[in-house]
C-alpha cells in the first residue's frame, strides 16, 4: 500500500514517491542553541523522529539530517545578557539539548551539523548567488533580491507585494527592497565574525539549512524537507528561493509542517510565565511516554494545547499499557499453554493493518493509537491464553518501537523478580494480616509497596499490583 504524505507546497495529499526509492533524504529545521530546548521543541523532534522510524519500518533507507543553529542574533544577545563568550553559552546549550533527546528517548539525527563549522560552505554557496545576479552586496552585508526569483512566495501562498515582515526580517537601509533578507551580516567590533569577500561577519539564518541540507544529504533536491508551521515564511520560503536560485532545481518534494503548541490556550511565552522546558517536564513526571502519548493523540499538522487535563489523559492512558504489561510479566507463566486459533491470529493481524493504514494515511498517529488500545483492550479479554499473549506481546512491542514508547524497558522490569523486591510473599503476608484481622500490619504492608513504587488493588478475584506512574 502506498503512503501519502500531505505536501504542504502542493497543499494537497500525494502519494510518497522518494527520488530514489528505497533512498529517502530528509532535512529538519533543529534548535537554535541559547536557552533550554521547551515542550514545542520537543513536539517537533518527536514528531520527525516518529515519520523517521515509520519510514524505515516500511521498508525505506532513510538519511535524516537535522542542523543545529550556533551562530544568531538571539545567542550573541543572550551571552551579552549573562555576561559570558558566545562559544560558552552554545556548549551549555548543545550539551543540554543532547540531554533532553537523551531523556526523551528520542533517536539523534543520522548528522547534526552546526552552523559555525559549515561556513565556507555558505560563502561559497552566496558567491554563486552574486555571480547568477540573485544577491547584491551593501555596507552592512549581502542580501538576496526576491524580486528576481520568480517563484517567490510558492510555499506560503502569498503574492510577493502582500507580503509583510515577518518573524527574523529586519529594517536596514541599505537593502534594495524591504522583503530581500540577510545572506551575510556585517559583525559589530564586539561580535563573532568571519572572514568573507564582503566584509567580517556571520551567516544569515536562512543560508545555513539550504546549504547544510544539500551538503549532508549530498543532493540538490531533498526528498522531505519537514519543519513547524511558523518556518513556512519566511524561514522555508527564503530557503527554497536561494537554493532554487542557484541550482536551478526543486529544493525539496515534500514538504511537511506540524502545528503549534500553545500552553493552556495560550501562545508560550517565557516573559510571562506561560512556559514549561523538556527539563521542568521530566522532573515533574517519571515517564517520558506520558508527553509522547500526549503528542500522539492530536494529528501533527493540527495545533496541540498542553495542559494539566490532557497530560492527565496522558497518564491513564499509559496506566492501561503498564497494567497490561504487568499482568504479561506476572501471568504468563501461569496462563494456558494452547495454540491461538485461526481466528485469534487474524484478529491481531486486523490490528497491526489498521495501525498501517493510519500511518500510511498522513502519519495519523491519533488512529495508529486508537489501534494500540484496541490491542491493549482484546489482549486483556484474552489473558488466559499463553499463546495469544505472545503474538499480542509482539505487536505491541513492534507498534510501540515506531511510536518511541519505552515498553521494552517496562516489560523488562516487571518480568524481573528482583525490580521491586519480593513483592508475591509481601503480598502474601498481607493477605494472612488481613485474614487475622491485623489490619494495622495489612496497611503497613501496602505502605511498604507503595513506597518501593507498587500500588496494590484488592478485586474480587484477589489482590493484583501494578507499578505506580
Amino acid at each position: 500500500m502506498p503512503i501519502f504524505i500531505y505536501n504542504s507546497l502542493a497543499r494537497k495529499k500525494e502519494e510518497f514517491i522518494p527520488l530514489n526509492p528505497p533512498q529517502v533524504n530528509i532535512y529538519t529545521c533543529g534548535v537554535t542553541v541559547y536557552d533550554e530546548s521547551h515542550i514545542g521543541h520537543a513536539r517537533s523532534l518527536y514528531i520527525f523522529d516518529v515519520i523517521r522510524r515509520y519510514l524505515k519500518y516500511r521498508g525505506f533507507n532513510v538519511k535524516f539530517v537535522r542542523n543545529i543553529t550556533d551562530i544568531d542574533d538571539k545567542i550573541i544577545n543572550r551571552a551579552g545578557e549573562l555576561k559570558i563568550d558566545w562559544q560558552q553559552l552554545v556548549k551549555k546549550y548543545i550539551d543540554r539539548y543532547y540531554e533532553d533527546l537523551e531523556a526523551l528517548g528520542i533517536q539523534r539525527a543520522d548528522c547534526e551539523p552546526r552552523a559555525t563549522e559549515n561556513i565556507a560552505d555558505m560563502i561559497k554557496h552566496i558567491k554563486g548567488l552574486i555571480n547568477k545576479g540573485y544577491a547584491y552586496v551593501t555596507d552592512s552585508g549581502v542580501y538576496f533580491n526576491v524580486r528576481k526569483f520568480k517563484d517567490y512566495g510558492k510555499l506560503s501562498g502569498q503574492g510577493i507585494d502582500q507580503m509583510q515582515s515577518g518573524a527574523r526580517i529586519e529594517p536596514d537601509e541599505t537593502k534594495q527592497d524591504p522583503l530581500d533578507f540577510a545572506l551575510w551580516k556585517k559583525s559589530k567590533e564586539d561580535e563573532p565574525s568571519w572572514v568573507s569577500p564582503w566584509c567580517a561577519g556571520r551567516p544569515g539564518w536562512h543560508i545555513e539549512c539550504s546549504v547544510m541540507s544539500q551538503k549532508f544529504l549530498k543532493t540538490d533536491t531533498l526528498d522531505i524537507h519537514a519543519g513547524g508551521r511558523d518556518l513556512i515564511f519566511p524561514h522555508h520560503e527564503n530557503e527554497i528561493a536561494q537554493s532554487e536560485a542557484l541550482t536551478g532545481k526543486p529544493f525539496a518534494k515534500y514538504w511537511i509542517h506540524h502545528g503549534l503548541l500553545t500552553i493552556n490556550g495560550q501562545k508560550m511565552a517565557k516573559s510571562s510565565g506561560n512556559f514549561v522546558t523538556i527539563k521542568d517536564f521530566m522532573n515533574k513526571y517519571e515517564y517520558a511516554d506520558m508527553l509522547k502519548l500526549f503528542f500522539l493523540s492530536a494529528h501533527y499538522s493540527h495545533p496541540v494545547d498542553y495542559n494539566d487535563k490532557k497530560i492527565e489523559e496522558a497518564e491513564v492512558a499509559l496506566e492501561r499499557i503498564m497494567i497490561l504489561i504487568d499482568k504479561i510479566g506476572k501471568d504468563v507463566t501461569k496462563s494456558q499453554s494452547h495454540k491461538v486459533t485461526s481466528e485469534k491470529v487474524e484478529e491481531i493481524e486486523e490490528i497491526k493493518s489498521k495501525f498501517i493504514d493510519a500511518m500510511d494515511d498522513d502519519f495519523n498517529t491519533p488512529q495508529g493509537l486508537a489501534a494500540i488500545f484496541e490491542l491493549v483492550n482484546i489482549t486483556n479479554k484474552n489473558i488466559d491464553n499463553l499463546g495469544f499473549i505472545s503474538n499480542a506481546k509482539s505487536l505491541l512491542l513492534e507498534l510501540a518501537d515506531i511510536f518511541g514508547l519505552e515498553l521494552r524497558e517496562f516489560i523488562s522490569s516487571s518480568s524481573s523478580s528482583s525490580a521491586f523486591g519480593d513483592i508475591g510473599s509481601l503480598i502474601a503476608k498481607r493477605n494472612e494480616a488481613r485474614k487475622r484481622g491485623n489490619f494495622q500490619e495489612a496497611d503497613n504492608i501496602r505502605k511498604e509497596l507503595e513506597g518501593k513504587g507498587i500500588i496494590l488493588e484488592d478485586t474480587k478475584d484477589g489482590t493484583t499490583w501494578r507499578r505506580k506512574l
